[in-house]
């Protein structure tokens, strides 16, 4: 008796962590608290990540235990063979070091030598994250398409930003006795769910 429903439960405990929807929900404290990805033949998955490494995330080791999350987020997309879109935002403009490839164990030597510096060219990178996501799903329509944003939102004033066509999580990665908190901000406008980055370490 319901034994499709209890193997369905079974499997949801015994498959990969879904690193994504559980952070959608805090840090986990406890087994029960995260989730995990039913193993059944689904639309393949892309997850765009885009990291803020601008000058200003050095503060308060902010960019540092970003890397430790994005660490487990980029672990489970290998272990789920999820495809990968990653663009870092630094310098003088956003650069692309990952357009929709397979996870691969080499993201953790790029993350390693990742460092923070320059400028903010966060607004370029999400325009630019728009339309290339606009452009992948004429391309593959079937493509379940995730966005991940890492960013201290400090930015200057900006005249409105681009609502991405998929759910969205903003991780504020502000830190320091005195927050502008413009990130909680910019979730609102993206239409994406916002975490801070102290929800989801241990301190």
């Amino acid at each position: 008796m319901d034994n499709g429903k209890q193997g369905k439960r079974h499997a949801a405990r015994s498959g990969s962590i879904n690193w994504p929807g559980t952070l959608l929900n805090g840090r986990p404290r406890q087994r029960k608290d995260v989730l995990f990805q039913l193993r059944t033949r689904s639309s393949h998955e892309l997850w765009l990540v885009i990291v803020d490494a601008s000058a200003s995330t050095r503060r308060h080791q902010a960019l540092s235990d970003a890397k430790g999350l994005l660490a487990q987020v980029f672990d489970d997309a290998y272990r789920q063979r999820a495809r990968l879109a990653l663009l870092t935002a630094s310098g003088q403009a956003p650069k692309w070091q990952v357009q929709g490839l397979k996870a691969s164990a080499g993201l953790r030597a790029w993350l390693d030598g990742l460092g923070a510096g320059g400028g903010t060219p966060l607004l370029a990178a999400l325009g630019e994250a728009g339309r290339w996501l606009a452009a992948r799903k004429k391309r593959f329509p079937a493509e379940q398409q995730r966005l991940l944003l890492v960013t201290d939102g400090r930015l200057k004033d900006w005249p409105g930003l681009p609502v991405l066509d998929c759910p969205g999580l903003l991780i504020d990665i502000e830190r320091g006795p005195i927050r502008l908190g413009r990130a909680r901000q910019m979730a609102a406008e993206l239409q994406a769910d916002y975490r801070h980055i102290d929800e989801l370490v241990s301190g």
